[in-house]
């Protein structure tokens, strides 16, 4: 790549597990400029950095910089997390274990859930209560919180959550808690439950505030020594993170909403899978991002991206914060086949990972994987990431033909064969759970696939699936990387509120709204929002009277009439569940504003169509297609040559810097002018 000289650029980095991805876009000329370097667990911000220099950048030349990170993912999993405290009511110090006493596979009795991040010997509870109305029964006593900051600083607590019963509607006794304690304990990270996360249901509000707490001080630190460096490099702009609910946060924020990047990375490539159907002219799509271990599926729905607040880390302990909606299977490259006690050939979820990798690395791996069967079946070449890496098909063989067709008497293209469709099973599985049982006909989409293995199984699942198109960005394997520049600062302020809708006016929910708006205004001002760029979105938690469940749907700002918003919620049951009462009463559960700021992104330009696709040609390879009955010649295009607006037809490969396309023989191809890949079953 050319030194990049002028200014404008900006800059997206997804740091992930293996590979931190880096995502530069000129603002200037329009061209954009990818590099992978290796991550670096213990010190991601070196990788960070490591990325910018290999894109020949200096802070200086950089105007916007925005990143993904794993930082609070690994935290919260490796369970490397600082000294912590939970502080809460006489007799809900238990809360954290008791759960809602329900496991992820019921019927395993040696599944257990893990353990609470704060240990029990470090949760304290004082005598103070308020009522279910927010009524104070019983102020907290002053002498009681001192004599707590006493044993936590003997301790050495780094942080501290405070989560009082009732205190959703009556934050006082919490208030005055965390100002004593942080008064007495200076250095110490404290949050209440009544800033973090203000809703009924005591265990979702202390989880939340929980897992807040103990990554504040991790991400703090991760940020404060992120922004050092990159002033040592010459930026002197925000610091800008992607957060789960498909926004940023600058710096300014991020220490107070911690718990809001435990799913940043992720969230990402389903950001990223909007905007390129979007630019394609889908306004229904669903993302594949099929890395090297794992497959995290988005949908988007009339261009909406399904937020869920059902989410966590590690089953049990949930985060109430709204996030976009993320199926992730073990499905990815290094995902291992084996056979089971029944003789029946599965597919992950086990990876090989990076080390040893798969049996083609050459780096001691032994088992097959999916990458070893694409490699066998042709599907892969044999020299990827630009000739950078070269992998063994003979290790592939061998372990393939040792693992999985001599014990199913196959030959080595059918067990290469049925692992691709064991794996492609799984992902259809999830697409299916994502789409068909959420009341979406799958045949209404388009599959965005991306990461470095989506495009290897895109038009496969596709096809099972009927989706009729699919989409291959120009950029598959930084995908998410780039969806770190194409969101906006975003803020989620929610509240619980109870009443029938027969039963409040208008007049009372505005009143409401203007109250949490007032409160979004102010987090975007403090963001550095103006406030033409700010805009604010109303939302209103619904559910038919005895249910449990709530739908969310939006309300007009200012409300004209509830009309409007209960037709909504009966069109969205019923397209949900299958099925409306409108004779039914309705309830209002509760109440959300989305405060949106602005931000200027990247305008991808147009090219035009240049050279010939003759030249694109690298050479002719055999490769198997179950449809078209084994091996047969296939074109192999190098992508960066082929020009846009050209149209060609499977069997084919295409070969870039960061991925590989497949086109079986029943898909023809057309690439747009942005570069993106189109495919349709012919």
């Amino acid at each position: 790549m050319s030194k990049l000289t002028k200014t404008g650029y900006h800059v997206a980095v997804d740091v992930g597990g293996t590979f931190t991805d880096v995502f530069v876009f000129d603002e200037n000329t329009g061209e954009m400029y990818v590099t992978k370097t290796s991550s670096t667990p213990s010190n991601p911000e070196k990788g960070i950095i490591n990325g910018i220099l290999k894109a020949e950048l200096t802070g200086d030349k950089i105007k916007m910089f925005s990143h993904g990170t794993t930082v609070g993912t690994n935290a919260l999993i490796e369970r490397k997390l600082p000294k912590a405290a939970l502080v809460t009511t006489k007799g809900f110090r238990d809360v954290p274990e008791i759960r809602r006493g329900t496991k992820l596979d019921l019927w395993d009795a040696y599944n257990d859930v893990a353990e609470p991040y704060i240990k029990r010997r470090d949760r304290f509870e004082l005598d103070e209560r308020v009522g279910f109305d927010g009524e104070m029964l019983k102020e907290v006593n002053e002498d009681e919180i001192r004599e707590l900051a006493r044993i936590l600083k003997r301790r050495e607590v780094e942080a501290v959550a405070i989560c009082f019963m009732n205190a959703y509607v009556n934050a006082e006794n919490e208030k005055k808690t965390k100002e004593i304690l942080q008064a007495e304990l200076p250095d110490a990270y404290i949050c209440t439950s009544s800033d973090t996360l203000p809703e009924i249901f005591e265990h979702e509000r202390m989880s939340t505030t929980i897992v807040n707490a103990v990554l504040g001080p991790t991400i703090s630190k991760y940020i404060n020594t992120l922004e050092e460096n990159m002033k040592d490099l010459g930026y002197d702009g925000d610091i800008i993170v992607l957060h789960s609910g498909g926004g940023v946060m600058t710096s300014q924020t991020v220490p107070k909403y911690a718990a809001r990047l435990a799913s940043s990375g992720i969230a990402a490539g389903a950001i990223a899978s909007k905007h390129i159907a979007n630019m394609c002219g889908f306004k229904n799509a669903i993302g594949l991002d099929m890395g090297g271990t794992s497959t995290d599926i988005s949908l988007m729905y009339d261009n909406e991206l399904r937020i869920t607040k059902d989410w966590y880390i590690e089953y049990g302990y949930p985060i109430g914060f709204p996030s976009i909606e993320i199926l992730t299977i073990g499905a990815g490259g290094g995902s291992i086949s084996w056979i089971d006690d029944g003789g029946s050939l599965r597919n992950g979820p086990h990876s090989a990972g990076a080390d040893p990798g798969p049996a083609c690395y050459d780096q001691g791996g032994m088992e097959p994987t999916n990458t070893d069967a694409n490699l066998v079946l042709g599907r892969l070449n044999t020299k990827l990431i630009d000739g950078q890496m070269e992998l063994d098909k003979d290790l592939s063989v061998k372990a393939i033909e040792e693992r999985v067709a001599k014990p199913l008497g196959y030959n080595i293209y059918g067990a290469a064969n049925a692992m691709i469709q064991v794996a492609n099973a799984n992902m259809c599985d999830a697409l299916n759970l994502i789409s068909v049982r959420r009341g979406y006909d799958p045949r209404d989409f388009a599959l965005v696939a991306f990461g470095g293995a989506g495009a290897l199984h895109g038009a496969d699942l596709a096809r099972e699936m009927e989706i009729p198109t699919v989409i291959v960005p120009a950029h598959p394997g930084v995908a998410a990387a780039m969806g770190c520049l194409l969101v906006d600062v975003r803020h989620d302020i929610t509240k619980t509120y109870f009443a029938d809708v027969a039963d409040v006016t208008k007049e009372e929910l505005e009143a409401e709204f203007i109250e949490m708006e007032k409160e979004a205004t102010e987090l975007l001002a403090e963001e550095g929002i103006e406030e033409e760029q700010m805009h604010l979105i109303r939302y209103i938690d619904m559910r038919y009277v005895g249910q449990w469940r709530t739908l969310s749907v939006t309300i007009d700002r200012p409300i004209m009439s509830l009309d409007e918003a209960i037709e909504r919620f009966h069109l969205e049951h019923e397209r949900e569940f299958a099925f409306a009462d409108r004779e039914k009463g309705i309830e209002i559960y509760g109440m959300r504003v989305e405060a949106i700021g602005a931000v200027n992104k990247p305008v991808f330009a147009k090219e035009e169509p240049q050279g010939n696709l003759e030249d694109a040609i690298k050479e002719t390879r055999r490769v198997y297609f179950e449809e078209a009955g084994g091996l047969v010649d296939s074109t192999i295009y190098d992508r960066t040559k082929i020009p846009v607006l050209s149209e060609f037809s499977g069997p084919a490969i295409i070969e870039q810097l960061d991925s590989t396309i497949v086109i079986p023989p029943d898909y023809s191809v057309k690439i747009d002018e942005y570069r993106n890949i189109i495919m349709n079953r012919k």
